[in-house]
């Protein structure tokens, strides 16, 4: 049976909207939904004694009312549901360990953008071992799309785009204008966005990107954002002062080069390649505004202090109003 695409449930209206998001994204993947509710931990309850009633009561409750949801928004998916024992963050990454994609709910900051996240789920996505997504209240299916007018602003502007890169090469590396192929093909669903490291990428956050895009018909934005070095990160041998558009043309041939073995093996996905020169979490916020999904990878590592999700994870997971996914990589 192949591995299930789980959604945590706790009765909150952004674990509902995980649930159905995870929905959506079971059909997509052809995978079974397991909706998975931890109860709480009572560690001076002797082991083996039965949960109270009352909390597997409000557990059958909240699991009932995400079915309910779901079968509403996706009837054609294959459900499930389980219960298991806290503390939540150990049952969910324990849960995590046989899921192919693990959704959870994170509560949208009122008249801002972006995610409100808790100590559960910032320890979910710092050490578990599928992708995580992190979905806040009131997402919904029609989110995902562009409106028609949107649509064809934005086929426009990529065709504009692509022309003026054939124009002022130069020009476009400095500033992060979008270089793509087929434009005209543009379909009325948005980006998926990546979050790439050109210098240091990885097969798994890039295969996930790329496979997203892919079963949503959706166009691939790929950005890597680079600052120049300082003096003082410059060796004696190293040329002190390159001009900022070469720089720009430097990253982008490394772009390219790093994801042209994955547009062979994904023809069918058009890919747009951006590296603006600023901060990684400033432009990835701003390239997310208006995109479907955000892909970003997460290097899992033991750490001393705790777990960690990195400063440009972290900045997204908190100020992404779009879905984003976290995906674990050596």
């Amino acid at each position: 049976m192949p591995t299930p695409v789980m959604a945590g449930v706790d009765g909150s209206a952004e674990s509902f909207a995980a649930a159905e998001w995870a929905a959506r994204e079971a059909v997509r993947r052809e995978r079974p939904l397991l909706l998975l509710h931890a109860r709480n931990w009572h560690p001076r309850r002797a082991d083996g004694e039965p949960a109270d009633a009352a909390q597997r009561q409000l557990a059958r409750r909240a699991l009932r009312r995400a079915e309910e949801r779901v079968r509403r928004a996706c009837p054609a998916v294959q459900l499930s549901d389980e219960q298991v024992e806290g503390p939540a963050s150990a049952a969910l990454l324990s849960a995590a360990d046989r899921a192919d994609l693990l959704v959870l709910g994170s509560r949208g900051l009122s008249g801002f953008t972006g995610f409100l996240v808790g100590s559960v789920t910032l320890a979910v996505v710092a050490k578990a071992t599928c992708p995580v997504v992190l979905v806040r209240a009131g997402e919904e299916a029609a989110d995902e799309d562009l409106p028609a007018e949107e649509g064809s602003a934005a086929e426009g502007s990529a065709a504009e785009g692509s022309a003026e890169a054939e124009s002022a090469e130069a020009e476009s590396a400095e500033d992060g204008s979008a270089v793509g192929e087929g434009a005209s093909d543009r379909v009325g669903h948005r980006d998926v966005v990546l979050g790439l490291d050109a210098g240091d990428p990885s097969d798994e956050v890039i295969e996930f990107a790329f496979e997203a895009a892919r079963l949503r018909g959706a166009r691939l934005r790929v950005l890597h954002a680079w600052q120049p070095p300082s003096a003082f990160e410059l060796g004696p041998g190293d040329v002190a002062l390159a001009d900022k558009p070469q720089q720009g043309r430097e990253w982008r041939g490394f772009l390219s080069a790093v994801l042209q073995v994955w547009r062979d093996k994904y023809p069918g996905v058009e890919v747009v390649e951006c590296v603006p020169q600023d901060k990684a979490s400033t432009a990835l916020i701003r390239a997310a505004s208006a995109a479907g999904l955000l892909v970003v990878g997460h290097r899992l590592a033991e750490r001393p202090v705790g777990p960690r999700t990195g400063p440009v994870t972290h900045a997204v997971i908190h100020h992404v109003g779009c879905p984003v996914a976290v995906v674990p990589h050596p």
